[in-house]
């Protein structure tokens, strides 16, 4: 019988018969997965509605009960309430999966098929796939294909989990079990793939995605003699989460480093906090970006299939007058948010670019709104602005609905008329003169003055759209004089002004390694 938690519901359920819907009591029905993955499959499985914290002192289980009746239509004498830190109410969720769900529908007469939906690595196994047989059976010894990567293992070894490992000579249909084939990288086994015996050919499970990081992050080490260890952290972390992409990146201001893409926000967060907390590894985190679409004009170097291109670094962004038209991804967010509220939520959307497609009364205090946003605009400061301007009380989900075009600039910053790649930014057209101003801004503040007088410069196109000057440390040439005529005074002047005008033109501005931190980091 298969069975999945709602929080840890795999990227394909074609084999699953019953999903348990869990939810906290005090926090209430606030994720939007938990709706769009009822409007997917709420037909097609049997729903089993668990309510979690009842024994918090500001648990309201009669109101979380009447959100999902509204939203969901779930009766609320279907609702099992539970304590799982007390253990109240466990013995009815196991009953309810016995009663409730049926058992699974398996030919066990027919080709092996099973579906891959988690996998871990050990250091001594290497990657153990956790799968569900739908049809036929397989033994140890047998020789085994995964649809996707097209690769052949001999199975090592078989087992289930009873919550322990117990070691069995074959799975059959309508079993969940772990699979050990001696596979050396997690990045072979793609959740939601199809494992079929090698020779026999079978259909692919439905329902399979394959991986695309929509988040990328710039990591580095603080120090460059800690690089070793921060790569060997990173590639060990890489091992149990395949869905990370890697790819090494230099910067001149921070040294070597790499380029990280996540699934989204939460994902970028768990990992970083993995790296401080399980390898003491101190890092550098640039602000977070995503993924943009641009299409070239088609010249003699450029074919029909290769005009399109992807980039995520600004420093690869292409001359405007080879671009055609720009596409930058958009999301669905879904807000949940008590109505008093309503008024800052919305204005924060809309400074966002956001565009409202609809909203909702989910009880008397509670609306429930759709946005279309620009991933760009939710990635490094939305969620922490939500919550600010709600007490906390709003949340905030999305899901990638695809790429729109839009105009996109790339936006550089001069220091006396020299480019610094580092701070280079893609912004939207529309946001130019209020991300400039305030960059230049964070840049005076944070730059270290000088001998010489510093013009910090944002330009998009060769138009400068905003400046500031950082002066200089001037010193008192006048102050020895005691006397005598005004004119010795304005010529000592002269002469320092002078002096420092030649300094500006073969001075090279020297900024120290953390002021590119402060401006990088998220």
């Amino acid at each position: 019988m298969s069975i999945f938690l709602m929080r840890d519901v795999s990227r394909s359920l074609s084999a699953c018969q019953g999903v348990i819907l869990l939810v906290d009591s005090n926090d209430g029905v606030q994720a939007q997965t938990v709706a769009n993955f009822y409007l997917a499959f709420g037909n097609d499985l049997i729903i089993i509605p668990v309510l979690n914290k009842i024994d918090l002192k500001n648990a309201d289980p009669d109101r979380v009960c009447k959100q999902l009746e509204t939203l969901f239509d779930i009766d609320s004498k279907d609702v099992l309430r539970i304590s799982a830190k007390l253990g109240l109410g466990i013995n009815e969720v196991l009953e309810a999966v016995i009663k409730r769900l049926p058992p699974p529908c398996a030919d066990r007469d027919s080709a092996f098929k099973a579906l891959l939906f988690d996998s871990w690595y050990d250091r001594y196994k290497g990657v153990q796939a956790l799968v569900y047989v739908e049809s036929g059976q397989i033994n140890v010894g047998d020789n085994i294909t995964y649809y996707h990567t097209k690769k052949n293992y001999d199975i090592k070894t078989l087992s289930m989990l009873k919550p322990e490992e117990v070691y069995i000579k074959k799975l059959v249909a309508g079993q969940i079990g772990v699979i050990c084939c001696n596979m050396r990288s997690s990045t072979e086994a793609h959740i939601g793939d199809t494992i079929y015996r090698t020779g026999v050919a079978v259909e692919p499970l439905k329902g399979f995605q394959p991986v695309k990081p929509m988040v990328f992050a710039g990591i580095y080490p603080v120090d460059q003699s800690q690089h070793v260890n921060l790569r060997n952290a990173i590639e060990k972390l890489a091992l149990n989460d395949s869905a990370v992409s890697i790819t090494i990146d230099a910067s001149p201001a921070l040294g070597q480093g790499w380029r990280l893409g996540f699934l989204g926000l939460l994902h970028l967060e768990v990992f970083t906090q993995r790296l401080q907390q399980e390898y003491d590894a101190e890092t550098i985190l640039t602000a977070p970006s995503v993924t943009y679409k641009i299409k070239l004009k088609e010249t003699k170097q450029t074919s029909k299939t290769s005009t399109e291109i992807f980039i995520t670094n600004p420093v690869h962004f292409p001359d405007p007058l080879t671009v055609e038209e720009y596409y930058e991804p958009m999301v669905l967010g879904t807000i949940i948010t008590p109505d008093r509220y309503l008024g800052a939520v919305m204005s924060l959307c809309m400074e966002k670019r956001g565009v409202q497609r609809s909203a909702s009364n989910i009880d008397n205090e509670r609306v429930m709104m759709q946005f279309d946003l620009p991933l760009s605009e939710i990635v490094i400061d939305f969620h922490d602005s939500l919550k600010t301007i709600s007490s906390g009380y709003a949340s905030f989900d999305y899901e990638p609905t695809g790429f729109v075009p839009t105009y996109l600039v790339k936006m550089e910053i001069f220091l006396n008329g020299v480019a610094v790649d580092e701070l280079s930014n893609i912004v939207h057209g529309s946001r130019i003169d209020t991300i400039g101003r305030k960059t230049v801004l964070k840049l005076k503040e944070i730059i270290p003055r000088q001998q010489v007088q510093i013009a910090i410069q944002a330009k998009v196109n060769g138009k400068v759209i905003a400046r500031e000057t950082l002066k200089a440390y001037r010193k008192d040439v006048a102050a020895k004089l005691y006397g005598g005529d005004i004119t010795r005074r304005m010529k000592l002047l002269a002469q320092q002004a002078a002096g420092k005008k030649k300094m500006r033109m073969v001075a090279n501005i020297s900024l120290p390694r953390e002021t590119f931190i402060d401006v990088l980091k998220k």
